[in-house]
């Protein structure tokens, strides 16, 4: 699914370069659950930029669907990012002005996919996280939890290969959070790969796998189950 060898980024100002993500080398494979921690700064967040090409290693190499995506072209990546990357955030970034369908919507648009099959795609998608009864609720109209299932089913609804996930519980209460725990895992079960960045040891051990990182660098990896 995807490889990194090495990978270094920095930021450079006019005083001072900053090492953000250092000498990471390790590989993710098809339908893997991933979880990512560390303490704020640590470079968490970078590294996933990388893995979803919003960002680009200073040193190192990257292969993404056996594609050497190091040095690729901006129009390259972002025919990449929006055919087979899924992103899902914290803050769950959805447009208050659209409604649930309109939402999960606006990554299939963006796709170019035709309007009737549009509408099969997202009604599946929304069926699939249980909101199919609040299709036509808008964001304010939704709880935390159900926002958050709605940008799970945003970044379903292209049938991804990756899905990115930074932080997708930190502002969920127990319940809501282990709902989007579920879905995600669901996701890893029928192929989709999952990286999510997370701060709770609970949350992490329903991965497969867990990195952690300190001050840059990938300081140790746990084996947690099938």
């Amino acid at each position: 699914m995807l490889q990194l060898k090495n990978v270094s980024k920095s930021y450079r100002t006019t005083d001072i370069e900053t090492l953000a993500v250092a000498d990471a080398t390790f590989s993710i494979g098809k339908g893997e659950f991933v979880a990512i921690m560390g303490p704020s700064g640590c470079g968490k967040s970078t590294l996933l930029n990388i893995l979803g090409l919003l960002d680009s290693p200073s040193h190192g190499s990257y292969r993404f669907l056996d594609k050497d995506v190091t040095n690729a072209s901006d129009s390259e990546l972002t025919a990449l990012r929006r055919e087979s990357i899924g992103f899902i955030f914290q803050g769950f970034n959805l447009i208050d002005d659209l409604n649930v369908a309109e939402n999960v919507e606006v990554a299939l648009i963006y796709r170019k996919v035709s309007a009737p099959v549009r509408r099969r795609m997202v009604n599946q998608v929304i069926e699939r996280v249980g909101l199919a009864h609040r299709a036509r609720h808008f964001p304010t109209q939704l709880s935390g939890g159900q926002q958050q299932r709605v940008a799970i089913a945003r970044a379903l609804a292209g049938e991804p290969m990756l899905i990115l996930a930074d932080e997708p519980t930190g502002n969920l209460d127990s319940s809501s959070g282990a709902t989007v725990l579920e879905l995600l895992s669901a996701a890893a079960k029928a192929g989709t790969s999952v990286v999510m960045v997370t701060h709770s040891l609970a949350h992490a051990a329903v991965a497969s796998r867990t990195l952690n990182m300190l001050d840059g660098k990938l300081v140790s990896e746990t084996q947690l189950g099938v």
